[in-house]
């Protein structure tokens, strides 16, 4: 049995879970978590408020820090679209549609970060999948801006790294600009159900991986270099890889105060997970799902594992979208928690930390399906509609 994908066909819905049950889990190395359901009286309430339209399956939101006030949103057919002045430009940013493999469900065009000094040197970053003579592919590619700023140069593409997949589910896809000024890019374990290769926990492949390469760099045989303090960069594992034990870790970020790097990993049968990531981490899969056995299924050996800080069972949600830590002026109290949602059934939680607990708390059940939350300049937060709509989180 296939694993179950992130179901980003825009005819196929994911039934409204109407039940939503706490629960609650052991702590890891990052502290213990618990539910809170009802949401408390001193909950911050939030609405959807809408935006921009006229997308086509979008799956990423990303705001260039130049001034310019624009965001650029990835559809996952191979285009990159400009909201500028609360109104979608006309043309494409890039439109590499040619190059890439969309399946309509968990391949194409799955991720953009700008660099760090996008505005002086005009480079950026797509992660997207190909077919290469029949074999699948993840690709990690740089491009560069046209003299036009709403305009990419198409010929200026520099394929810094291609990884072999074996199946076609999986991919993660997300990439962003550590504080460090690294690329972190997140690597699915290469689809099918279970992890059938083991790749999760294996350090000879990127695949189930957060990788962090140093892209102003090149070393020998490399299109990009190693930084110096990645946990296998002296043996044991390829040096590409900064964390490990991920099954399909879909939208990540940094925390813009504090730089802790919150990953969501989408669940297998049972449990979604987040994960507060360091360097050279094991977050557990296939040997855990969530916080709890999955192979084998009880007994299982949890040495060295880090659990997540917060996960939640099917009956609440099936395919959790990581978001941001909340860094905005617009809503009083949500400031500092982490605000993250689920695909199937458009419930938005926040994420807060108490004397080492981790609390999550519901803020509102939309019943919407979507593929990413974004985060602009001023650090207000956004939801990607994988219909073909932008909403902006607001109060209500």
């Amino acid at each position: 049995m296939l694993g179950r994908s992130l179901l980003f066909h825009a005819f196929v819905f994911v039934p409204l879970l109407l039940l939503t049950l706490p629960i609650a889990g052991c702590g890891g190395g990052n502290g213990s978590f618990t539910n809170s359901p009802p949401p408390p009286a001193n909950t911050p309430a939030i609405a959807l408020t809408p935006f921009v339209s006229g997308f086509s399956s979008p799956v990423d939101f990303e705001t260039p820090d130049d001034g310019s006030g624009r965001n650029f949103v990835v559809q996952q057919p191979g285009t990159i679209r400009i909201i500028s002045g609360a109104a979608l430009l006309p043309s494409p940013f890039l439109d590499i549609t040619s190059k890439v493999n969309f399946d309509g469900a968990e391949q194409g065009l799955l991720g953009l970060a700008l660099h760090p000094d996008y505005s002086q040197n005009r480079r950026f970053y797509v992660d997207y999948d190909r077919l290469l003579g029949g074999q699948p592919q993840t690709v990690i590619a740089e491009y560069q801006l046209s003299p036009d700023p709403n305009s990419a140069d198409v010929s200026t593409e520099r394929i810094l790294l291609t990884v072999n997949q074996p199946f076609t589910n999986h991919k993660g896809g997300q990439m962003a600009f550590g504080p460090d000024g690294f690329l972190y890019i997140a690597m699915g374990d290469g689809g099918s159900g279970g992890d059938p290769l083991g790749n999760g926990q294996n350090t000879q492949t990127l695949l189930g991986k957060i990788l962090r390469i140093d892209v102003d760099h090149i070393a020998t045989g490399l299109q990009y270099a190693i930084p110096a303090d990645n946990p296998f960069v002296t043996g044991g594992g390829l040096g590409e890889i900064f964390a490990y034990g991920f099954r399909n870790p879909w939208r990540f970020s940094f925390d813009r105060s504090t730089g802790s790097l919150f990953v969501a990993d989408v669940g297998q049968d049972k449990y979604e997970e987040i994960d507060l990531v360091q360097k050279g981490g094991n977050y557990g899969w296939n040997t855990m799902e969530g916080a709890h056995c999955f192979s084998p299924s009880s007994g299982c050996n949890m040495t060295g594992l880090t659990l997540p800080i917060a996960e939640y069972d099917h009956s609440e949600g099936v395919t959790v979208i990581g978001g941001f830590v909340y860094h905005g002026a617009a809503i009083m109290g949500l400031a500092g928690a982490y605000v993250f949602g689920d695909f199937s059934n458009g419930k938005i939680w926040k994420l807060t930390q108490t004397s080492g607990t981790w609390t999550r708390t519901l803020l509102l059940a939309s019943g919407h399906n979507f593929s990413s939350f974004g985060q602009d300049a001023a650090g207000e937060l956004y939801i990607v509609y994988y219909s073909s709509r932008v909403s902006k989180i607001t109060n209500p």
